[in-house]
C-alpha cells in the first residue's frame, strides 16, 4: 500500500486531535486502513472514531425525510454478498424499522423498493382505476348475492 504522506499531512493540517484527523481524512476519501497506517494507530481505533462520529451526527441532525423525485437519489455501495444498506433517512421515510421487510422488483434495469403499506396502497389505486362504476365492490357483490338468493327462492 503506497500512501501519499504529503497529501494526507496537508489534508489533516490544523486538526487538533487524532480523531479530528481521522474524520478529516475519511471525508477526503481515504480508507480506514490508509488512515490507520498514516497515523500509526490501529484500524479498530479509526473504525470506532468514524462510527461514533456517524452516530453523533445522525442523532444531532433533525430526521428530515429525503426530498422526493430525482432530488432524493444517492449512491449506495454493494457490499459482499450483494448487500446494500438503505440510509436511515430513507428507511424512516418509508416507515421501515430494523428487521422490517420491503418489496423489491426490477423494472427496466431499475431496482425499486417499497414498504409493504405503500405497495398495498398502490395496488388499491390500480384496482380502483380498473373497476368501472363508482360503487363499492363489496356492495356490488352483496347485491348480486341477494339477487341470486331471491331467484333461488322463487324457483324452489
Amino acid at each position: 500500500m503506497s500512501l501519499d504522506h504529503a497529501r494526507m499531512e496537508a489534508a489533516s493540517r490544523g486538526c487538533a486531535t487524532k480523531s479530528d484527523k481521522i474524520r478529516t481524512l475519511s471525508k477526503q476519501g481515504y480508507t480506514r486502513s490508509e488512515i490507520a497506517a498514516f497515523l500509526g494507530v490501529r484500524y479498530q481505533f479509526v473504525r470506532n472514531v468514524l462510527i461514533a462520529s456517524e452516530q453523533a451526527t445522525s442523532a444531532a441532525s433533525p430526521k428530515a425525510p429525503p426530498a422526493q423525485g430525482i432530488r432524493n437519489r444517492t449512491r449506495l455501495k454493494v457490499e459482499a454478498g450483494g448487500r446494500i444498506v438503505i440510509p436511515a433517512a430513507f428507511r424512516q421515510a418509508m416507515g421501515i424499522g430494523e428487521g422490517g421487510t420491503v418489496l423489491a422488483w426490477v423494472d427496466g434495469g431499475e431496482l425499486h423498493l417499497a414498504a409493504p403499506e405503500a405497495a398495498m396502497l398502490q395496488a388499491q389505486k390500480l384496482a380502483q382505476r380498473a373497476v368501472s362504476g363508482s360503487g363499492s365492490l363489496a356492495d356490488e357483490l352483496i347485491a348480486e348475492r341477494r339477487e341470486e338468493a331471491k331467484k333461488e327462492r322463487g324457483n324452489g
